[in-house]
């Protein structure tokens, strides 16, 4: 009896209401879903700019060992170690491996030019100072590039984490990126021992 005293006009407003409220949650998930492939490129887009940067450090790398080699052959040992660490930095498959990598390859190359200072010939090659140049500027790029792919992966990992958003992040089974870090041993000083 209660039910056929509500007048018609409010069944109509009740299924409006319920209508409004589902186009907004399907709008809200949709949306959801779109910023997290968005921000997901991003990361990704980022990574590999990132990459670029490394690459032509790769490339240098050879020049400067060589250009070394001609003045420090002693130093077989160091020289060797950088080597080694660009062969890993450039076998590196997935992202987690690269950083680590290429932590490594930052320490190989600080004793690489550490070296400048027990060779005072070395230190005045032009060859050797200009591929260090060259080097130093490739080093701003990847902190740059390091610093703006790092503020991606805080912006997609905040979002994973948040309520709501996280109930769709699940179910597209998205997981926490990784920040590319200093290695530990990168934030002490070199120690150069002849």
């Amino acid at each position: 009896m209660l039910i056929s005293a509500i007048q018609p006009w409010v069944w109509l407003v009740v299924a409006i209401v319920v209508v409004v409220l589902i186009i907004a949650i399907v709008g809200w998930i949709i949306s959801t879903r779109n910023s997290f492939v968005r921000l997901q490129n991003t990361v990704e887009e980022a990574f590999s700019t990132m990459d670029v940067h490394l690459k032509k450090r790769w490339d240098l790398i050879p020049n400067l060992v060589e250009t070394v080699k001609g003045y420090a052959s002693h130093e077989k040992d160091t020289l060797q170690g950088v080597i080694a660490a660009r062969g890993n930095a450039m076998g590196a498959t997935t992202p987690e491996a690269k950083m680590a990598a290429e932590n490594a390859l930052s320490g190989t190359l600080k004793s690489l030019f550490a070296l400048q200072e027990a060779y005072p010939e070395l230190k005045a090659n032009q060859q050797f100072n200009m591929l260090q140049d060259q080097l130093k500027r490739l080093e701003d790029e990847i902190a740059s590039s390091r610093k703006y792919y790092n503020a991606t992966v805080k912006k997609f990992n905040d979002k994973l984490l948040v309520f709501p958003s996280n109930i769709i992040a699940n179910s597209m089974k998205l997981t926490k990126k990784t920040y590319f870090e200093t290695a530990e041993g990168e934030r002490e000083n070199v120690k150069v021992k002849f």
